[in-house]
């Protein structure tokens, strides 16, 4: 997935004593209503921002990591890639349409498809089972 916007904030880098390390960023989309995104970068990844400042534009490359501890359940955008000053109007640069009327932050609702003024074929059924 891929997010564009303005660079808010950029926290210190994190080392824990397992040798684990990471690093976190928030990114203000700039649509309608802006929306403030928390990145983390981890282990050698967290050089991708070692010379973004706050107030540039970037777009994030990002997977969505879920997981459970001690019976709570959380959710992080795990950067994998920073482009520096490629802030595009589209908040998904990746070519990737959105789903109709997601709602995922850093992502406009898109309107449904205008009816077509074909009849529709009921008797053709394109379910696979």
């Amino acid at each position: 997935m891929d997010l564009s916007g303005k660079v808010k904030v950029i926290m210190d880098v994190q080392e824990f004593s397992s040798g684990f390390k990471k690093r976190e960023f928030v990114v203000t989309t700039q649509e309608q209503y802006p929306q403030d995104i928390k990145f983390e970068l981890v282990q050698d990844r967290i050089d991708l921002i070692g010379n973004m400042k706050q107030g540039d534009d970037v777009t994030v490359h990002f997977d969505v990591r879920g997981n459970e501890y001690n019976g709570r359940y959380f959710v992080n955008l795990r950067a994998w890639r920073v482009d520096m000053g490629a802030s595009a109007p589209a908040q998904q640069a990746s070519g990737q349409a959105p789903a109709a009327n997601s709602g995922f932050a850093g992502v406009p609702p898109v309107a449904p498809p205008p009816p077509s003024n074909e009849p529709a074929d009921l008797d053709e059924d394109d379910l696979p089972f």
